[in-house]
């Protein structure tokens, strides 16, 4: 961090300043002093020139005026920035409140105690409330508007400080007699505050100044110290709340006066006067310190007593009250900040985040990229990759090493140039000074440093390679005490314990190239090591403190900048004879410069370097300056004879949107001369001065000029000079060419004036040069319109390649629809479809999916696409153009489309049907749809399964004792599966027996084959029994219902034989109610005799039906009237006819017709009523 006077305001008449206080927000400078004096300045830059921004821009005085009201000498001067107001004291206790009104400041209020004087006031964080202390004890809180708040008298203490905290919930009050009590914020007396600072101090003392930094721009650092007190004797604390137990101590070893953080609690000012031995009087000082204690550096001020400080808004400038004058010195940070690939990274603290916020702004393209780093050390960068040096975070790893474990304190990661995270080390040494080459990083403690072999996927040179290859083996990480001396054969070892060992030395500088390492220490020693084999190759002793060592490109001079702006120049290998007559290595050179912050050599020349000298850039070639140039930028890079600069002050003051006119580009000296000698004298001289002057650029410049103007002679020695062998190939190409205006063409090409070339093909009338132009430059718009504006055979094809490639130009940009009208000229059915998809236009991809021919190679992934979708016809549809059956089966299982698939399976004669078919069903039977799995089942042929789910659900049905006739349906609906499925049986051993025998022996074969299938199924055997069993129950009880008694007798007792499937308490209940009906007592007393045995029932039905029967029977004997009629049907036997299905009679007669179906008998006589099978329902033949 550098500081220097850059201006001086002088008051009239003389009049001795007291205070001065600068307006952050608005810039305005309240300044009081003796007799009442108070003015308001402001000081604004004004310029036209893009260049000229910030400090380097002049300022003027654009307001001063003097504020009438005070007659006493002005003591306290406080800025309200939230409400823009002015509120100022004097010595006998006047307060007025200014205010802004049309650009002049008037007064709002007046108070005055007449009491006492007015020692301190403050605004709190949010400008509401101003608290004003009294030198007699007397303290008043009032508001923004004039109301007082509380007022209290604290008897007996002299007070002459006040601050707020944050939050506005403490006061801090500061006593005559250097003691600081904390408050709360209504008064209340919490606490005295402990001053460790003043441990072991004797004799009075007393408040030099308290400053509580309130966060409004962040922290530096989680939990930072922010609140500074610092006595007159110069002793200082910097707490963390004002409960730190444990303050940051600074001894500033000088008479204080005043003190005040800058805008982003970063930087503490301190002025005084400091006491120097050689002079009789005291010299005016200002002391800058961090928040954790660290000198940053001192600011000596001329005059006699300095009265007060106030810092500007940005933080750039510090105004600085000394007699009657104003003195501004201009302070260049020590940003966080690098330069690496046309990226500028660059780091600041925002409120609202703990961390630090690092930004990656490619300047280039002008994006950003943004990264929060926690604990931010540094910034450093080489080539295209970054270094961010960081604390670790509190969970970090363990490192574990061979000796001992310790915890890795700090980080130095690796990033490419938009902030990824390439490779992070953790090391235990505080990275205090870090320094990048293209292999190596190098991190300094104060008495240490380690040397990193950093990896990245780049390509090197053999060279390089070759030089690294050692050291890779051997292991990339080392660390070297500053006091040993490495030879370099015998390599260092990762031993942490080296960081711990002290020196007496301390390290304050280091830098490197790719061949050199540069260690500068605080006794003004440079140590020269060799890279990447470190070993000690020179020690050099310099009269100064290095702040910043810079090698140049052949690391032959080192440049050095000492912690007082002053630059030095050491040649690192000049053989010299000192006064002694022995020969020493090294010599410090002539050249010595003042006030200079930054500086940077040239990549490409080593005697060429660049510096910032206050707000002016210097250019040097060999020692000997050019011209300045009034900038304040900060150098990023310095190549080509051209200067990169960066207004970091203009970028930090809107971090988030930094803007391409804060990097701006000097040329040097040689450059301009070059260009002006070409444009202006004629390109022979330009190349007499360019040989004195050589370099690339220059000579770059002359083969751009000589392209130009068609001098391909020059051109291609200025080319050969400068290694630009694509531009000799150029040359060569251009001398082939016949004629004069086809070169120029060429070479407005070249030169990037692609418009001027395609016009002049066009003249020459050359259109397919101009295309081929276009089409190196992929603006496919434009071939398009060429390619419309004529007509050629090859056209088509260009034209294709055209539509499509405007095609990929909208769907890159996902601009579905112009895209797909592109594609359709281009006929690029790929792209189509994919646009169609991304368009949701199914019906578009449906089109597209049936335009295609067979077995097109894009048909399967459309078919894909409408599943994704759930289109699965479309799918199935598109499979199958491809002939891909099998997918689209798949397909239909993906999106339980079972019916589709079981269809296409047979369509396809598949022959995993039958596991297709088991995965449906069970699929449906998981979701109860047994219904469902019946009918794919049957659909698919596979009647047995089917009709074993039939009889399922049939024996369900029964169970749950549903109506007869539903049950009947049920078991009918079975046994027509179970005869479907002894057909498929017959014919499937036909068509295996064909021609060998007679039909009946297949017949057979089939029945044997399915017997051995069906062993163990009850229902293959007798499918019907079910049916015939519920038939008959329903016939009986119609029968019985319709009168006609002795039939519903005779069906009701062939229920007897279907007991396993209706209940027997119905049976028997149904036979009793029939006999009873037709008077058959015989029967019906055999029934109750069944039923009173029957385990099923209850006691209590048993008795039901015993007193039933008693009652019967008591006024029936039990015997049938017609016993002759029933024999037949209660003896059974062997002999058993067959039954009708319509009456429910035997049929004793030869003549009777049997349904085809069920097998099941009719009357003759009856059938003549009956168009359907009574039993099974199929058509009577």
């Amino acid at each position: 961090m550098f500081f220097y006077l850059s201006k001086k305001i002088a008051i009239p008449n003389n009049v001795k300043l007291k205070c001065v206080s600068w307006n952050k927000d608005q810039g305005f400078i309240a300044c009081g002093g003796e007799d009442g004096l108070l003015k308001v300045l402001k000081l604004e830059t004004q310029t036209d020139d893009a260049k000229l921004r910030g400090l380097a821009a002049p300022s003027n005085l654009s307001m001063n005026q003097t504020l009438e009201g005070h007659s006493g000498s002005v003591q306290v001067v406080t800025w309200n920035e939230q409400y823009q107001k002015l509120t100022t004291s004097d010595q006998n206790g006047l307060i007025i409140v200014w205010m802004l009104y049309k650009g002049s400041w008037y007064e709002e209020m007046i108070n005055n105690r007449n009491k006492s004087v007015v020692r301190s006031m403050s605004w709190n964080a949010d400008g509401q409330k101003i608290c004003i202390v009294y030198e007699d004890g007397a303290v008043i809180v009032g508001s923004v508007d004039g109301n007082r708040i509380w007022g209290k008298d604290l008897k007996g203490i002299q007070l002459c400080h006040v601050a707020w905290s944050a939050d506005s919930k403490v006061l801090l009050f500061g006593m005559a007699n250097g003691e600081i009590h904390i408050y709360d914020n209504q008064g209340n007396f919490i606490m005295k505050m402990k001053l460790n600072c003043l441990v072991n101090v004797t004799g009075a003392i007393s408040i030099a100044g308290i400053h509580w930094y309130h966060g409004t721009e962040g922290y530096v650092e989680p939990d930072c110290p922010c609140l500074a007190i610092c006595f007159d004797n110069g002793r200082c604390q910097i707490m963390r709340h004002e409960n730190d137990q444990n303050p940051v101590l600074i001894d500033t070893g000088m008479y204080v006066v005043s003190i005040q953080w800058n805008h982003i609690g970063s930087v503490l000012a301190v002025a005084g006067s400091q006491k120097v031995v050689t002079q009789d009087k005291d010299v005016n000082t200002v002391q800058f310190y961090t928040p954790f204690g660290e000198h940053l550096g001192t600011l000596k001020v001329p005059g006699k007593q300095m009265s007060a400080l106030s810092w500007e808004g940005g933080g750039l400038k510090i105004a600085l009250a000394v007699d009657s004058f104003i003195y501004f010195a201009n302070i260049r940070p020590d940003y966080k900040w690098g330069y690496c690939s046309n990226t500028v990274v660059y780091a600041y603290t925002r409120p609202d985040r703990p961390e630090y916020c690092v930004i990656f702004w490619d300047t280039k393209n002008n994006e950003k990229y943004v990264k929060y780093v926690k604990s931010l050390i540094s910034i450093t960068t080489c080539g295209d990759f970054c270094i961010l040096a960081t604390k670790a975070d509190e969970n970090h790893p363990q490192v574990v090493l061979i000796l001992f474990v310790f915890c890795s304190q700090f980080v130095l990661v690796l990033c490419n140039s938009i902030g990824t995270p390439l490779d992070p080390k953790y090391i235990d040494l505080v990275p205090l000074f870090v320094a990048m080459t293209k292999t190596h990083v190098i991190a300094a403690s104060k008495e240490a440093f380690y040397t990193w072999q950093y990896r990245v996927a780049k390509k090197l040179t053999a060279l390089e390679i070759n030089q690294i290859t050692r050291s890779r083996k051997e292991g990339r990480e080392r660390i070297y005490h500053v006091d040993d001396t490495p030879s370099g054969s015998v390599d260092g070892v990762l031993d942490y314990s080296k960081a711990i060992q002290g020196t007496r030395d301390p390290i304050c500088a280091i830098t490197a190239s790719d061949k050199t390492l540069i260690v500068g220490r605080e006794s003004g020693t440079i140590q020269r090591y060799s890279l990447p084999n470190v070993g000690l190759i020179q020690k050099y002793s310099l009269n100064c403190r290095a702040y910043q060592l810079s090698l140049n490109c052949n690391s032959s001079r080192l440049a050095v900048i000492d912690i007082s702006g002053v630059l030095t120049f050491f040649d690192l290998d000049a053989r010299v004879t000192d006064s002694t007559g022995q020969q020493v290595i090294g010599e410090l050179l002539k050249l010595e410069r003042k006030d200079v912050w930054d500086m940077k050599w040239a990549k490409d020349n080593p005697d060429l370097f660049a510096m910032m000298e206050k707000t002016r850039m210097y250019v040097f070639r060999n020692l000997d300056p050019e011209e300045p140039i009034q900038t304040s930028g900060y150098i990023c890079n310095f190549e080509d004879l051209e200067i990169k600069s960066v207004l970091l002050d203009e970028i930090l003051k809107n971090p988030e949107h930094p803007n391409k006119d804060y990097i701006i580009n000097f040329e040097i000296r040689s450059l301009r001369d070059s260009r002006a000698l070409i444009e202006k004298v004629g390109i022979e001289d330009a190349s007499q001065f360019i040989e004195d002057n050589p370099h690339p650029r220059l000579w770059r410049l002359l083969a751009e000029a000589a392209l130009q103007k068609l001098d391909l002679h020059t051109a291609e020695q200025a080319f050969v000079r400068c290694k630009d062998y694509q531009g000799i190939k150029f040359v060569k190409r251009l001398g082939n060419l016949q004629t004069e205006s086809m070169k120029q063409a060429e070479v407005a090409a070249y030169f990037g004036r692609f418009e001027e070339a395609e016009r002049m093909y066009l003249d020459m009338d050359r259109r397919d040069l101009a295309i081929g132009l276009r089409l190196k430059l992929g603006d496919w718009f434009r071939v398009l319109q060429l390619l419309k504006t004529g007509s050629g055979d090859a056209d088509d094809s260009l034209l294709e390649q055209a539509h499509n490639a405007i095609g990929d130009y909208f769907a890159d940009r996902q601009k579905w629809l112009n895209a797909v009208q592109y594609y359709v000229q281009g006929r690029n059915q790929e792209r189509l479809a994919e646009c169609y998809y991304m368009l949701e236009d199914y019906e578009g991809l449906e089109n597209l999916a049936s335009s295609l021919p067979e077995n097109h190679k894009l048909l399967p992934e459309i078919a894909q696409m409408f599943v994704r979708v759930g289109m699965c016809e479309q799918a199935v549809t598109a499979f199958l153009k491809c002939n891909q059956p099998k997918d689209a089966v798949d397909a239909c299982v993906h999106l339980n489309q079972w019916n589709k698939a079981v269809e296409l399976a047979k369509n396809h004669s598949m022959k995993e049907i039958g596991s297709l078919l088991a995965r449906y069903a069970s699929h449906l039977l998981e979701k109860n749809k047994t219904l469902d799995a019946i009918e794919l089942y049957r659909k698919a042929n596979y009647f047995y399964d089917a009709a074993k789910l039939m009889f399922k659900i049939a024996d369900e049905e029964a169970k749950k004792r549903t109506k007869p006739l539903r049950v009947k349906k049920l078991y009918v609906l079975s046994a027509l599966l179970i005869e479907q499925y002894h057909e498929q049986m017959k014919n499937a051993q036909k068509g295996k027996v064909k021609g060998k025998s007679s039909e009946a022996t297949s017949a057979l074969a089939g029945l044997l084959e399915e017997e051995v299938l069906s062993t163990t199924s009850r229902f293959t055997d007798n499918a019907w029994r079910g049916a015939e069993a519920y038939h008959f129950f329903i016939l009986a009880q119609r029968q019985l219902y319709e009168g006609y008694v002795d039939t519903a007798l005779k069906t009701a007792l062939h229920l007897r034989d279907y007991e396993d499937v209706i209940p027997a308490v119905e049976i028997y209940s149904l036979l009793a109610l029939c006999a009873c009906a037709s008077r058959a007592f015989g029967t019906c007393s055999k029934a109750f005799i069944k039923l009173e045995s029957l385990e099923t029932l209850s006691a209590e039905q048993k008795q039901q039906y015993e007193d039933l029967a008693l009652e019967i029977f008591t006024k029936h004997t039990p015997k049938d009237n017609r016993k002759s009629e029933l024999d037949s049907l209660l003896e059974g036997g062997e002999g058993k006819l067959p039954t009708c299905v319509a009456t429910g009679s035997p049929i004793t007669e030869y003549q009777f017709w049997m349904c085809s179906v069920c097998k099941h008998c009719v009357l003759a006589q009856e059938i003549s009523n009956y168009n359907f099978c009574p039993l099974c329902h199929s058509s009577v033949g």
